[in-house]
């Protein structure tokens, strides 16, 4: 009895020390901080407003940036057991919201030089945290949710979110109906025919009560993509965005019909391809089962 005593004590005293070394889970319970960082890119490689960007297109042509922001919303990490886990963002300021369940974030990848028209302020990470845990991918949605989408884009910022203030990201507004633009992505050549090439994705055929003043009920084509990176790691990856993978299948430097490149239009002869990119339906705006997987987004080493 007093051999068996002896042993029962050793293992609790061996538990215990393992347990304040760490060994055990409780250095696990408290939240994981995240931070998602995006960078802009050409195939493989980084992409300022001063770069030349070559082989854009079906004619592999050259080109600069002139705008590259977009919204990020609702973030999720995935678990390795393939738990969906709401990011909750840091801060709410010029880039960040959380409005109920919904949380917004402004990447700007430009700085308005060069050839660039946007903003001198940039912003291109995620900040937030997740409970602990083990996390192997991310998804997040490309747009602004339906119930902030249609909000009064020229209110005071105490009224509207900064981060979908048309005051404070001039440029970003779409319409009264359409709501803000999810994505501007600018490629530019004087040389061209149309001499920019815009993508500029937002919800289209929207109604409601009084559109005119932000009552908007539905759109026919809400456009926001989901994306999904199933193995991404925040501490030794970032998300490349590839502003030659969205413009692949069209020939840039020519406009087939409607404005230059894409503004999100159901019968755009450009949308099509940017569609595919993007990994949407052109005529639901959402993805099918025929939908191509999306390319634009692609996570990269650090």
């Amino acid at each position: 009895m007093k051999k068996s005593l002896m042993l029962s004590g050793l293992a609790a005293a061996a538990l215990a020390a393992l347990s304040g070394c760490g060994g055990g889970d409780s250095e696990d319970t408290g939240p994981k901080a995240v931070r998602i960082d995006f960078a802009a890119v050409a195939g493989d490689t980084p992409i300022t407003c001063a770069s030349t960007l070559s082989g854009l297109g079906t004619t592999s042509a050259s080109g600069t940036l002139t705008d590259m922001r977009f919204y990020i919303a609702n973030v999720k990490m995935v678990t390795r057991d393939g738990k969906d886990v709401a990011l909750k963002l840091d801060a709410t300021d010029n880039y960040n919201t959380t409005q109920g369940s919904e949380t917004i974030t402004l990447i700007d990848l430009e700085d308005k030089t060069g050839s660039c028209a946007g903003t001198p302020e940039m912003n291109a990470s995620i900040k937030g945290s997740v409970p602990a845990g083990d996390y192997v991918g991310v998804k997040f949605t490309l747009g602004v949710p339906q119930s902030l989408n249609h909000t009064d884009q020229s209110a005071a910022t105490s009224v509207t979110p900064a981060v979908i203030n048309n005051a404070v990201h001039p440029g970003m507004a779409w319409s009264w109906a359409g709501g803000r633009k999810f994505t501007k992505i600018e490629v530019t050549n004087s040389a061209w025919t149309a001499p920019t090439f815009f993508t500029h994705l937002g919800s289209t055929g929207c109604t409601g009560t009084n559109p005119a003043a932000g009552q908007v009920d539905s759109c026919a084509r809400p456009n926001r993509p989901n994306v999904t990176l199933a193995a991404f790691n925040g501490d030794t990856q970032k998300i490349a965005v590839d502003v030659k993978a969205l413009l692949a299948g069209n020939n840039v430097t020519l406009n087939g019909g409607g404005p230059g490149g894409c503004m999100s239009g159901a019968t755009d002869p450009e949308c099509g391809a940017v569609f595919n990119a993007l990994g949407l339906d052109l005529a639901t705006g959402v993805a099918t089962a025929t939908s191509p997987a999306q390319t634009l987004f692609k996570a990269v080493s650090k």
